[in-house]
C-alpha cells in the first residue's frame, strides 16, 4: 500500500529523526494549501477536537481500538440526516467489536451551540467533533458532508474514504443499499484483510474552505510583523532563556526549526497551556490563541515558515527579566532549607516560621519563587492559626501556591487575607527526586495592604474521601456537591487531580432552579495547575450549590498512568489521586466593620 505522506503528518516520526532536510520540508508544506484531498495509504496525522458537550476527543487516544470511523457532519445537510440513522446502526453493531465511530463538522456556518441543537432535534448521540479551525478538515482534504472516512490504528493509516452505501443520491434514495462500502471495509479490516473497495464517490453538501486555495497569501504572511509579534504575545513568555519552557523562541532560526512540532502542538491543543474550554466564561490570564491566530501560525507553517526580508523581532527583545513579577515585595521569607536527594519517595514537607511582622496585617497579594525549579513540584502558603474559625485545609492553601502555570497571586480589589501577630507561616513542600541531588530554598514573598480591606477572602475546598477508581476504567466520574448557606461573591476556581486526571467541571444551580457551567476542564493536565480567575466574579444567592465533577482515566490509554491494573485511592503522591476543587470567595453580607475584627477569619 502506497506510503503517500500528507504534509508534516508525521509530526512525531519527523521530531525522532532529524535526518530530513529543511528543503524537504519546505517543499511539502505547499502540498497542503492546494486542493489536497487524503487517499487511502496516507498517514493521518493527530489532532484533538472538542464535541458538542465540550468533551475532548484525540485521535492518537484511540490507539486500542480495531478501526475509527469518521463522517463529515453539516447542520441542515439533508443527506447527512437521512445518513445518521444507518451510521447509527452500523455503530452499534461494531462497537462491540472495537470500531470508534466520529463525526466531524468543519462547516463555517455552524457553531458548538448550533451543533448541539442539531445534535437534539435529531437524536445524534454520537459525538460531533467541531473543527472551528477547520484545520483537520483541510488537512484531511475533506470535500462534501456524509463522507466517511476510516482509519486504521495500528498504522494510522486511511484504508477506505466514500460513501457510507449506495442508498442516498441527491433527491432521490433507494429503499435499501445494494452496496454496502463502509461495512465491507470493516469487515475486511476486522478480519486483517485488505479493503476491497478503497475509494467511492460522496452524495453531500460542499464544505466551504476558502483558506484550501490560499497557499500564495499564505506564503505571504509577514514573519515580522505578523509571527514573531503573535508568538511574543502568547508564547516568548514561557519559551525565552531561562524560562520554564523546554526552548526559547530567540530567533526565526529557532523557530522555523520547531516549527512543525508547533503545528503538531496546535492541531493537539497542547499548547498554548490552557484547559479551560473557552465556550464557558471568560478568564484572567487567558493563554488560548484565538482561531484566527492558530489558522495564521498553522497556514504559515504550511507555507514553509517564509521569512521575508524584514529584521527579526526575536533578535531585539530584551532578555532582562524582573525576578517579582508583582514588584518587590513587603516581605520575603525563606522556606528552611531541604535536601532533596536523588532518587526515592520525599514525603510532603510542612515547615513553618513565626509571622515575623510582629503585628496583624493584612495580606494582599503572595509570589513564590522555587528555589529548583527541578524538583519543586508545588507549594502551597498558608497559616498555622489556632484562633481562626477557617478549617485546617482551608488555612494550608489561604495565601495562595506555586505549581507549573502560576505562581504569583494578586487578590482582587478590596479583599486580602489576615496573618495576625500570633499565627505561624505554614508551607505545603512537594518535593520529587529527578536523578540528581539537589538543595532547594524557596522564597515567598508577601504584598501588605496599607489599610484593612473591605472583605476578607475565604476558601472552599471541595472533596471527596474514600476515592476508589477501578482498574482499566477510561472515565471514571465523582462527583461533590456543596451548598452555600449565604450569599457569596465567587473570585477563582481551581480543580486538582493528579496522574490520571482527565476532565473537570465545575457547575452551579441557583435557587430558582437554572444551572450555569462556570468551568469546563475537557483535558486535565496535570502539568498545569491552573487558578481560574474570573473575569466577572459570580455572585451566588443563599442556598446555592456548587457541583464539582473529576474525571480519571486509568486505562492503558493514558500515557501516564504509573499502573493501570491497580485500584486508585485518595493519597497525597502523585501515583495516588485526588479530586479536589478550590473557591476562593467572600460572603456578600460581610463588610468593612467585620474585616477590621480578628473574628473576621
Amino acid at each position: 500500500m502506497a506510503q503517500n505522506h500528507v504534509t508534516f503528518l508525521a509530526m512525531r516520526d519527523y521530531a525522532m529523526n532529524c535526518s530530513f532536510s529543511v528543503a524537504w520540508l519546505m517543499a511539502g508544506a505547499c502540498c497542503i494549501n492546494a486542493t489536497f484531498a487524503a487517499a487511502p495509504g496516507d498517514r493521518i496525522d493527530n489532532f484533538r477536537l472538542l464535541d458538542q458537550n465540550g468533551a475532548s476527543h484525540e485521535l492518537r487516544y484511540l490507539s486500542d481500538a480495531k478501526a475509527v470511523v469518521l463522517m463529515v457532519q453539516g447542520n441542515g445537510c439533508p443527506i447527512v440526516r437521512q445518513a445518521l440513522p444507518a451510521f447509527r446502526e452500523l455503530r452499534d453493531s461494531y462497537r462491540s467489536q472495537g470500531v470508534e465511530f466520529l463525526l466531524v463538522n468543519s462547516n463555517l456556518q455552524d457553531n458548538r451551540d448550533a451543533i448541539a441543537a442539531e445534535a437534539k432535534e435529531f437524536g445524534i448521540d454520537i459525538p460531533i467533533l467541531a473543527d472551528d479551525t477547520q484545520l483537520v478538515g483541510e488537512a484531511l482534504g475533506f470535500e462534501r458532508t456524509a463522507e466517511v472516512f476510516v482509519i486504521d490504528p495500528k498504522t494510522w493509516q486511511l484504508t477506505y474514504r466514500g460513501a457510507l452505501d449506495d442508498r442516498l443520491d441527491y433527491e432521490k434514495q433507494k429503499p435499501a443499499p445494494t452496496r454496502r462500502y463502509l461495512a465491507d471495509a470493516l469487515d475486511a479490516m476486522l478480519a486483517g484483510q485488505s479493503v476491497p473497495l478503497a475509494r467511492t464517490q460522496t452524495a453531500g453538501c460542499l464544505v466551504n474552505f476558502p483558506e484550501r486555495t490560499r497557499g500564495a497569501a499564505h506564503a505571504a504572511i509577514s514573519y515580522s510583523e505578523t509571527i514573531a509579534p503573535l508568538l511574543q504575545k502568547n508564547c516568548v513568555a514561557c519559551h525565552r532563556t531561562g524560562g520554564v519552557a523546554p526552548w526559547a523562541m530567540t530567533s526565526y532560526d529557532m523557530v522555523r526549526g520547531f516549527a512543525p512540532m508547533i503545528r503538531e502542538v496546535l492541531r493537539t491543543k497542547r499548547m498554548p497551556p490552557w484547559h479551560a474550554d473557552s465556550h464557558y466564561g471568560h478568564f484572567v490570564g487567558d493563554r488560548s490563541l484565538s482561531t484566527a491566530e492558530v489558522q495564521t501560525l498553522v497556514h504559515w507553517i504550511e507555507a514553509g515558515s517564509p521569512r521575508g526580508a524584514r529584521p527579526d523581532p526575536l533578535l531585539s527583545q530584551s532578555a532582562a527579566r524582573t525576578e517579582w513579577t508583582l514588584g518587590t515585595p513587603d516581605l520575603v521569607v525563606e522556606v528552611p532549607a531541604f535536601d532533596v536527594p536523588a532518587t526515592g519517595v520525599v514525603n510532603y514537607q510542612y515547615p513553618t516560621l513565626p509571622n515575623p511582622v510582629g503585628h496583624d496585617a493584612w495580606v494582599r497579594a503572595v509570589e513564590i519563587l522555587p528555589g529548583d525549579r527541578s524538583v519543586v513540584h508545588h507549594v502551597l502558603a498558608g497559616l498555622d492559626d489556632p484562633e481562626s474559625k477557617e478549617a485546617r485545609v482551608g488555612q494550608l492553601a489561604a495565601f495562595g501556591g506555586y505549581a507549573p502555570g502560576k505562581n504569583a497571586f494578586f487578590y482582587p480589589d478590596d479583599t486580602g487575607v489576615l496573618l495576625r501577630k500570633d499565627a505561624r507561616l505554614l508551607f505545603q513542600m512537594h518535593y520529587t527526586p529527578n536523578g540528581k541531588s539537589a538543595r532547594d530554598v524557596t522564597r515567598v514573598g508577601y504584598y501588605f495592604a496599607d489599610t484593612p480591606p473591605k472583605h476578607p477572602l475565604h476558601l472552599t475546598f471541595l472533596f471527596k474521601g474514600g476515592l476508589a477508581i477501578p482498574p482499566h476504567a477510561k472515565a471514571h466520574t465523582e462527583t461533590v456537591e456543596f451548598v452555600y448557606d449565604r450569599p457569596v461573591v465567587v473570585y477563582t476556581l481551581m480543580p486538582h487531580a493528579h496522574l490520571r486526571g482527565k476532565a473537570s467541571r465545575f457547575t452551579a444551580i441557583y435557587p430558582d432552579g437554572r444551572q450555569e457551567i462556570l468551568l469546563n476542564v475537557p483535558k486535565y493536565d496535570f502539568s498545569w495547575q491552573t487558578t481560574y480567575v474570573l473575569e466577572e466574579p459570580k455572585v451566588f444567592p443563599a442556598g446555592t450549590k456548587v457541583i464539582f465533577d473529576m474525571t480519571w482515566d486509568n486505562s492503558a490509554q493514558n500515557p501516564a498512568n504509573p499502573d493501570p491494573d491497580k485500584t486508585v485511592r485518595w493519597g497525597d503522591q502523585t501515583w495516588e489521586e485526588m479530586n479536589a476543587g478550590w473557591i476562593r470567595f467572600r460572603y456578600l453580607d460581610e463588610g468593612p466593620d467585620a474585616a477590621k475584627t480578628a473574628e473576621a477569619r
